[in-house]
């Protein structure tokens, strides 16, 4: 009786998949148990631990990456589903020799302090860029509410987005 019931208390075998993503403009094939995320499969399959697991639940934006060129929340989206799609990291922002705007402007301005949310706010100020939503210091605190930050330094954070807005920076990929 005691080997039946343990056999119903096991859960079924979750199958794993192949799945190839394009992250950064390079190609990755994976081989993924199919309930992985985008954030996990990034960090924990790929090394790139830039992307931030923050609430786990998509309240905090830590873990925003671009999907397409649009801000997704890397960890309620599976790594299955973004099979041809672009995705684009924090380290596909910039480089030490040359680092995006955004990045400088965060630097300049103090827009970070603990620096944990430092990549979500930068990914999603890009996206907030690209989709032109940087007409006022209002309007980039309503499309960056996603995104918190512990240490509170949103009114850095706005002036360094104003910055680069005000510079022309409408591109993510400036």
């Amino acid at each position: 009786m005691a080997k039946a019931l343990s056999r119903q208390r096991r859960a079924p075998a979750v199958p794993d998949m192949p799945v190839e993503l394009s992250v950064n403009g390079r190609r990755y094939k994976l081989h993924l148990d199919t309930r992985v995320t985008l954030l996990d499969a990034l960090r924990d399959h790929l090394g790139m631990t830039g992307t931030k697991k923050g609430c786990d639940q998509g309240a905090c934006g830590a873990c925003t990456v671009h999907a397409d060129g649009k801000r997704v929340l890397s960890c309620l989206t599976l790594a299955a589903q973004c099979e041809d799609r672009e995705i684009t990291t924090i380290e596909g922002m910039g480089s030490a020799d040359e680092p995006h705007p955004l990045q400088e402007a965060f630097v300049r301005h103090d827009g970070f302090q603990c620096g944990f949310c430092t990549p979500g706010q930068i990914m999603s100020a890009a996206a907030l860029l690209t989709e032109g939503r940087a007409g006022s210091d209002a309007e980039i605190r309503e499309f960056m509410s996603g995104n918190l930050c512990r240490c509170g330094a949103y009114a850095n954070i706005v002036a360094a987005i104003r910055d680069v807005a005000s510079a022309g920076g409408t591109d993510a990929s400036l």
